[in-house]
Parts: C-alpha cells; structure tokens; sequence
C-alpha cells in the first residue's frame, strides 16, 4: 500500500495545472510568468546586466558608451565648438565627429589632445563629463568583476532518466549527472520530487512527492554520478505504469547542491524531466573507464548511453 503523502507546500501551489508546459525550463530557470506588477517595479537593472549573456552585455556596454558620448557631444557643439579649437568653418559633420572624440577623452580620463576646453561653459561640461565617467566606468568594473566572480556551474545531465530493472523483481527510476568542470565538489546533494496530476475531490490538483534516492548525498562529486531511487510499495511511483505518467503529465523535478572549493561556497544546479523524457525498458551503460595506466575515465561521451534489458 502507498502510504506517501503529497508535500503540502514546495513553494509552488498544488493547484498549479500544466497540460503543456514544463515546470522546470531544460536551462534550469522556472517556468512561471508573473502578473499583476509594473515592468519596472519588477525589474532590476543590475540583476539583469549580471545575468545576461556576455554577448549582450559587451553589446549593452558598447550602446551606453556611444549614446553617452553622443549626448556630450550635441552639448559641446550647442557651447560652440570653436571653444574646444575646433574649426568651424569645415561643416556640422567634422565639428561634430571631433567633439565626440573630444568627449571620449573626457568621459574616459584620457586627457586632452590639440583639443581642449577653451571657455567657461566648455569646462563645466568637460568637468560634468568627466565626474560622470568616473562613476559609470566604477560601475562597470564592479559589474565585470561580479560577472567574473559570480560562482557558475556546468553540471551535466542525461538527456533522458530511465525507469530500470532492480533487484527481486523490482524497478527502479534513475537518471546521471557529472560536473563538466574540472573543479572539485565536495558534499554533494541530491533532492528530486516527483509530480504529477491527481483529482482531488473531484478538482484535478498538481501533487508533488520527495522521491528517495539510494544514494542522496556524497562526499566526492569527482566523477559520474547515477541517481537511484528505487520503486518499492513505499515509493509513490509504485504501480504506475507509462500510460500513466502520460496521463497526469507527470515531471520529476531536480535539485543538485555542492560545495565548490574553486569558489569556496555552496553552488547549486536545477533540472527537471518530463514524462516523454523518460525511457523504459533499458539501463545505462558503463560511463567510468579505466586508461591503459589505471587511472579512472569518465567519458561524458557515455552519459547519456543506454542499453536494452536482456530477458
């Protein structure tokens, strides 16, 4: 008899309903949409520069640095160019391109070349300009360095979780991980809770469930690691078969945790397979090797090998 009982509160609702989205995205993020908030009210700037990606930041950066220099220098050529020892007499365009590369030089503390603030009105805004460089390029050293610094992972996972045979007569629901860095992890944790939909008095409700593994914690996380957990009368997966996990759009949920001793402090990894994302009937194959001289091999080549049960 299954005498488990759905969690009563993970942090997400049990009446939360999917027929068609995944809970967790395959890049770790939740998949949630949040309404009833102003876009800036919501939104944080440094948030989102830490987070994206380095393509556009650098493109982000490249878009500030110009409009800011383009923003001096309209106010430079509204002072008077000719107060900078800019010729006027060639035409806007070479007033203006020389202005913008005189308010390079000053939003970036570079200095001043043959071209220099002549007048009162051009020195408040080289002055203005300059302070603001200070701040802005302060700014984005400690957004470089927090991009830098900021502790990352690259844990690796198969693409599919397998349900498996076990041992007299049982069955079993395993996926692998494996660290793609050559970092060193110790105390390494697993949390996986299952979930799926159940009708409860008459209202169909997402159920969720703490699956326990073989093996939930480890000390080393050097290699590849096969998550176990083993289908018995305790497990809620019991009796359920393929058609059912179909039915109640079923999604197994996963929560990897370690400590990192490249960035000594605690890092963390989500993950999540969806009931189509499940292979039945198979095993993983072998994925630590030894070489010629004895040393293990872990060909992450191999996660996501499987092979066919013999009967």
């Amino acid at each position: 008899m299954n005498k488990n009982k759905g969690l009563e509160d993970t942090g997400l609702s049990s009446k939360f309903q999917t027929h068609t989205q995944r809970i967790i995205d395959r890049n770790g993020n939740f998949n949630v949409l949040k309404t009833g908030i102003g876009k800036l009210e919501s939104f944080n700037l440094y948030h989102y520069l830490i987070n994206e990606s380095w393509g556009k930041f650098f493109f982000h950066s490249l878009v500030f640095y110009v409009l800011t220099n383009i923003v001096f220098s309209f106010a430079y050529y509204l002072a008077g160019v000719e107060h900078l020892g800019i010729e006027v007499s060639q035409g806007f365009f070479h007033s203006f391109i020389n202005a913008f590369f005189f308010s390079a030089q000053t939003l970036t503390t570079v200095g001043f070349g043959r071209v220099n603030p002549q007048n009162f009105s051009t020195n408040v805004i080289a002055t203005l300009e300059a302070g603001i460089g200070l701040m802005v390029f302060a700014i984005a050293t400690g957004l470089l360095y927090g991009r830098f610094s900021r502790p990352a992972t690259n844990i690796k996972y198969s693409s599919n979780a397998i349900i498996t045979k076990w041992e007299n007569g049982l069955s079993a629901f395993q996926f692998r991980l494996a660290n793609a860095y050559s970092t060193v992890m110790m105390d390494a944790e697993l949390k996986v809770m299952a979930s799926w939909l159940e009708t409860d008095n008459g209202e169909e409700k997402r159920k969720f469930y703490t699956l326990k593994l073989e093996y939930d914690k480890i000390v080393f996380f050097p290699s590849m690691w096969t998550a176990n957990h083993i289908i018995d009368e305790s497990s809620p997966m019991y009796g359920k078969t393929q058609e059912d996990f179909h039915k109640s759009e079923a999604e197994f949920l996963i929560l990897f945790k370690a400590y990192d001793d490249t960035f000594i402090q605690t890092v963390n990894s989500r993950y999540s397979y969806r009931h189509d994302e499940i292979l039945w009937g198979v095993k993983f194959a072998r994925g630590i090797l030894t070489n010629d001289g004895g040393q293990l091999l872990i060909d992450l080549e191999r996660l996501n090998l499987t092979e066919k049960i013999e009967n």
